[in-house]
């Protein structure tokens, strides 16, 4: 049977009726807010690449982190800005550095109301800006980074972080930062592994905020935008070694890799809305070019139809208002 008796737009004829079918729906809960702090600072400070988004102060990030868990999203993803770096990004793992200070001032602040999540890296912290230690060739040096990363994550939760961010593509970083947690006895502590982060052009805004000191790329570790394959074993190797959720960033450009990621494990996957993705989209609302609330909500339906479960995305508190008001 088909037309005239079968008419699919019978099912679009009213909001309400769009409501009852709809396929997919975000929720705030599944919003998870990215947010930088930056040491010394006595307030916020705009980032010119990413409208809207801010450098914190100490006291503005306890604002605003109470304000974000008001109004609902699921969790906060905490970065650093450290006023000093130095070749082997030592700020990450001084109990006093910024990273840490803001964790323990975010859990002051919600305690077990959110999910407190920190950046493992140390990109942030190094003064060449790479996410590891690097060889005397000018390498990035995985087994040495490795080691950093052990203490970086005992640093982060000793502050009091829920679940630890391993995003700098090493090999191995997942097992290793899982069997240090566990032989210091912090058990309950989650990864969110970035098992599928590729070399992107999207990620160049998020060099602001950091203030990043990098000059080159990350192609040797980072992955290649042209491979799918790889990111499947990535994805496999970190399952393996304990990763409690998974990440695929950015999220628009790899929905494909959403996707088949989401299809081939039994843990939570997460995907990245990254800065570049933010920033195109504020920049063609600046123009008058797109309707901000709507590219908003169907940037983030596209990413939840496609498998990921939780978003990180710089919207989150913004499309949590949002989605409260439908």
């Amino acid at each position: 049977m088909g037309f005239p008796e079968v008419r699919p737009r019978r099912l679009r004829r009213t909001p309400a009726m769009r409501r009852l079918v709809a396929e997919t729906h975000v929720q705030p809960s599944n919003l998870i807010l990215p947010m930088f702090v930056k040491e010394g600072l006595t307030e916020p400070r705009p980032i010119a690449t990413m409208p809207g988004v801010v450098q914190h102060s100490r006291e503005s990030l306890r604002k605003a982190a109470a304000e974000a868990v008001a109004e609902g999203v699921g969790g906060l993803m905490l970065f650093g800005v450290p006023q000093t770096r130095d070749e082997t990004g030592s700020g990450g793992i001084d109990p006093d550095g910024i990273l840490n200070v803001a964790i323990r001032d975010v859990i002051s602040e919600v305690g077990d109301t959110t999910v407190v999540m920190s950046d493992l890296c140390l990109d942030e912290f190094t003064s060449h800006g790479h996410c590891g230690v690097l060889a005397p060739d000018g390498s990035v040096d995985n087994d040495a980074t490795l080691r950093q990363y052990e203490l970086m994550a005992l640093a982060q939760v000793e502050a009091g972080a829920h679940v630890l961010g391993p995003s700098g593509m090493m090999d191995g970083q997942v097992g290793v930062v899982r069997a240090a947690l566990d032989r210091a006895g912090h058990i309950d502590v989650s990864l969110l592994a970035y098992t599928a982060k590729y070399a992107s052009a999207f990620f160049g805004p998020f060099r602001d905020a950091v203030e990043s000191a990098l000059t080159g790329d990350r192609k040797t570790y980072q992955q290649d935008p042209a491979n799918l394959r790889e990111a499947l074993r990535e994805v496999a190797l970190d399952v393996e070694e304990g990763a409690d959720m998974v990440m695929v960033k950015p999220a628009l450009p790899y929905l494909d890799v959403i996707t088949r990621v989401a299809e081939m494990v039994d843990v939570p996957v997460a995907a990245y809305q990254v800065s570049g993705e933010y920033a195109m989209v504020e920049a063609a609302v600046a123009n008058g070019w797109l309707d901000r609330d709507r590219a908003i909500l169907e940037t983030l339906t596209s990413i939840r139809r496609a498998g990921a479960q939780l978003i990180l995305t710089y919207w989150a508190s913004d499309a949590a208002r949002l989605l409260r008001s439908l």
